[in-house]
């Protein structure tokens, strides 16, 4: 669906500024495995009594995200956008919503029809919790071994068909009722640091950029992609003053909206970021992303504190009320468009098993064959991200997936004469925010090393399961047999247990 079909707002002129502003702010909730959004409470109801523009969902069970999500929406003045990042299905982020592997395992394929029905599946599992906004595609040209960020959630490095698949995703999202956002403009794929932790500048030239980069996001605005999100990276090429392109103006109104033309929602990424606040007060961060361009902002720090912030600059003359309104009209207009939860489009049995399907047709082996397993199977978990903060899935579901295809399987430190079968290595490693490398941990390879070896004395092969980017995987300076499963969660686990059960003996 298209801008120009939208509905347009009877927005009048605001009559509370301090309202209009809390609409432009989307906090985050997240979801704590012990205590759910309890420990969530006092922000939630905060953030309705200032009345915020939406809120961004950061895990929770199925159900108990149906049930807060309506709530919000009955409680809120005003239709809200309900946010989450589902780049790999909402089971990404929900228990009990389908997950699915990454994007970048789907286009390795090369089959456009498995991307745009998972698109569709996303939408729909999310349509029916009350998500309205799903902050995907990632449009960024996966360039760089180095980018700390990006790894398997890029849809590939040629501009042109980047392209053509991100729309294929936005043009199936929203025909489900649901706001895609592409990400991140101007493009992060030439950073070679995390923003994150710091500011990442890119120096490629003018031209690179709008030849390159730029393509992915000239095709998802052609598709009338509903919202796209900013980059906390600056591009001296196109903006001299090095600031970062969320607080842009330079690449927020002249080239996204004058040059490219985009009149829908432009959405700041998380404020709490250093790459965009640099030490700085949050508030006023707020204040300049929305001078810049912005419309909305992804955790804006303190509510309180970043709208008497906002409120100060409104009153100052800091910032332009005419901008502010458009800002406030674009928002209503996107969440009134936003189809509101429905049943009748819920997610079949088969289109869940399907999920599983697709996992399995992603799977593939390099330096193989595989040799197959034993009845006692003993694996050894090596967790290369163990020290990179915030939630992770659990490192087992591969020995559950094992357990329940009918193989005896061991959590082991090292290989034993238990089993005369290969030993497996479930190597998690991927590329991660705030991990701060692009390698693997010297620990890491020395260990599968070690059990390597040990396995060697026993007469023993060994099997990697590369639960994350590939490229990690790669980096160990032996050839191993090993399954590339893309990402380490838990539909992937569950594939690539599967994928050795193949080789089991009967």
């Amino acid at each position: 669906m298209t801008a120009a079909s939208l509905p347009t707002s009877t927005l009048t002129t605001p009559s509370d500024p301090r309202r209009d502003l809390a609409q432009l702010l989307v906090p985050a909730i997240p979801w704590n495995p012990g205590s759910g959004f309890a420990d969530a409470r006092p922000l939630i109801t905060e953030a309705l009594e200032l009345g915020v523009g939406g809120f961004l969902l950061m895990g929770g069970e199925q159900d108990v995200v149906r049930t807060l999500a309506k709530e919000l929406q009955l409680k809120s003045r005003h239709p809200l956008l309900i946010a989450a990042d589902l780049e790999r299905g909402a089971g990404q982020q929900f228990d009990g919503a389908t997950g699915l592997p990454p994007v970048a395992a789907i286009a390795a394929i090369g089959d456009i029809e498995s991307l745009k029905r998972a698109a569709r599946l996303t939408a729909r599992e999310a349509r029916t919790m009350g998500v309205n906004w799903n902050l995907s595609p990632v449009c960024d040209l996966d360039l760089l071994d180095n980018n700390p960020i990006l790894g398997t959630r890029a849809l590939g490095n040629d501009p042109r068909k980047v392209g053509q698949l991100a729309t294929a995703w936005v043009e199936a999202c929203q025909a489900e009722g649901v706001l895609a956002c592409a990400k991140h403009f101007p493009g992060y794929g030439r950073a070679t640091t995390d923003a994150h932790l710091e500011l990442p500048v890119v120096d490629a030239s003018a031209e690179v950029l709008k030849d390159q980069d730029l393509a992915p996001f000239r095709a998802v605005i052609a598709a009338g992609v509903a919202s796209i999100m900013t980059a906390h990276v600056a591009y001296p090429a196109i903006d001299p003053s090095r600031v970062p392109a969320t607080l842009s103006r330079e690449l927020l109104q002249w080239l996204l909206r004058q040059q490219l033309k985009f009149d829908n929602l432009i959405v700041a990424d998380a404020l709490d970021m250093a790459g965009v606040h640099g030490g700085a007060d949050i508030g006023e961060t707020a204040v300049q992303a929305l001078r810049g361009g912005c419309d909305v902002l992804l955790q804006p720090g303190n509510l309180h504190s970043t709208l008497d912030t906002l409120v100060a600059a409104l009153a100052s003359g800091a910032l332009d009320p005419d901008r502010i309104r458009q800002s406030v009209r674009r928002r209503l207009k996107w969440a009134q468009w936003a189809s509101p939860p429905n049943d009748w489009r819920r997610p079949s049995g088969a289109d869940t098993a399907w999920g599983a399907l697709l996992a399995d047709r992603v799977i593939n082996v390099e330096h193989g064959p595989l040799p197959p397993i034993a009845g006692i199977t003993e694996v050894v978990i090596v967790d290369d991200d163990e020290e990179v903060d915030g939630p992770r899935p659990s490192r087992t579901f591969v020995l559950d997936a094992l357990r329940v295809g009918g193989t005896d399987a061991r959590g082991v430190d090292a290989p034993s004469t238990a089993s005369g079968g290969p030993l497996v290595v479930a190597l998690f490693s991927d590329y991660l925010p705030r991990k701060g490398r692009t390698t693997l941990k010297p620990d890491t390879i020395e260990r599968i090393g070690r059990v390597r070896d040990q396995a060697a004395e026993l007469q023993r092969d060994i099997i990697v399961l590369a639960l994350g980017d590939p490229r990690l995987a790669r980096q160990l300076p032996f050839a191993v047999a090993t399954v590339v499963a893309w990402s380490g969660d838990r539909v992937m686990q569950q594939a690539a247990a599967r994928a050795i059960q193949r080789t089991k003996k009967n």
